[in-house]
């Protein structure tokens, strides 16, 4: 477990939940409880401009934070980790709705979440992060992060796709079915676990191979590598996409390839010390059959 801590606790950059403009009130409460501990507060100019204020660039923040906020959902939080991934500051989720698995500090906690930052009870932990890239058989190259997972699917709902998969160059799989999710242990409870994929503890070194309804009569499993393993996938006969953590969306044609590997530099997710993964997952998926 990393024992990582913040060098300073002066400037927190924010961004919010995004078409919610209803969100302002909140974040004004936010605000004023970071302000009171002196921490100054930065808003990123596209969600400034959503509830009628002045911001900032959003690069100038990520310079300027000495950590980073996302006020909103676990989508809001997975759209900041990927955008600030080139500054590698550490991120909080303040969760806006109901307690998600990655922003999971309530705004009821946050006084007491200030409280645990500056008397340095907190921890940051390193979440591995997909680097990726599209070569097209035209020669460009599309270049992308993510923290949840990589899913090729047709862009036809119900439309198979055949997706081609090998590791370290070499050909082990063929998927033909409704699509092929890369999942990093972060991402195993989000579309991975839905698709019938193993929940895997986030501090793991792995990736995870889900096929989503395989149109096959062999028994095509999920599949966990470790994360220094290299994978290549490409298509054929049928039109594919690419998405990215659920919110980026890139075409991939026959005779394009995308690569998947571990990236240089791990997101930094920073929790309340005492956040308990097992908790989550007990309160999120329902184990277990009484109140502990």
């Amino acid at each position: 477990m990393s024992q990582e801590k913040l060098q300073k606790i002066e400037t927190a950059g924010f961004i919010l939940k995004p078409d919610s403009p209803e969100i302002k009130p909140i974040f004004e409460e936010v605000r004023h409880r970071f302000e009171s501990r002196g921490i100054r507060v930065l808003l990123a100019e596209r969600s400034a401009a959503m509830i009628a204020e002045e911001g900032i660039p959003f690069e100038t923040m990520c310079a300027q934070s000495d950590f980073l906020v996302s006020l909103g959902g676990d989508g809001t939080l997975l759209s900041l980790v990927r955008r600030s991934y080139a500054w590698h500051k550490p991120v909080v989720g303040i969760n806006a709705g109901n307690l998600g698995f990655l922003a999971d500090v309530t705004i009821e906690e946050v006084e007491s979440f200030l409280e645990q930052l500056f008397d340095g009870r907190y921890r940051i932990d390193r979440r591995l992060m997909i680097a990726g890239h599209i070569q097209k058989s035209s020669g460009a190259k599309i270049e992308f992060f993510a923290l949840n997972d990589v899913v090729i699917s047709s862009p036809i709902p119900s439309k198979m796709v055949i997706v081609n998969a090998s590791i370290e160059g070499e050909r082990f799989n063929t998927y033909r079915g409704d699509g092929l999710i890369i999942s990093t242990p972060t991402g195993s409870t989000a579309y991975n676990l839905a698709a019938g994929g193993p929940v895997v503890y986030p501090l793991t070194r792995a990736f995870i191979l889900t096929p989503v309804l395989a149109h096959s009569l062999t028994n095509q499993r999920p599949l966990v590598v470790p994360a220094d393993f290299a994978i290549e996938l490409d298509t054929e006969k049928y039109e594919a996409i690419a998405t990215i953590d659920g919110q980026e969306r890139y075409e991939i044609e026959e005779g394009d390839q995308v690569f998947i590997s571990v990236a240089k530099e791990d997101a930094r997710l920073l929790h309340r010390q005492e956040r308990n993964y097992f908790a989550v997952l007990r309160d999120k998926l329902h184990w277990g059959d009484r109140d502990w």
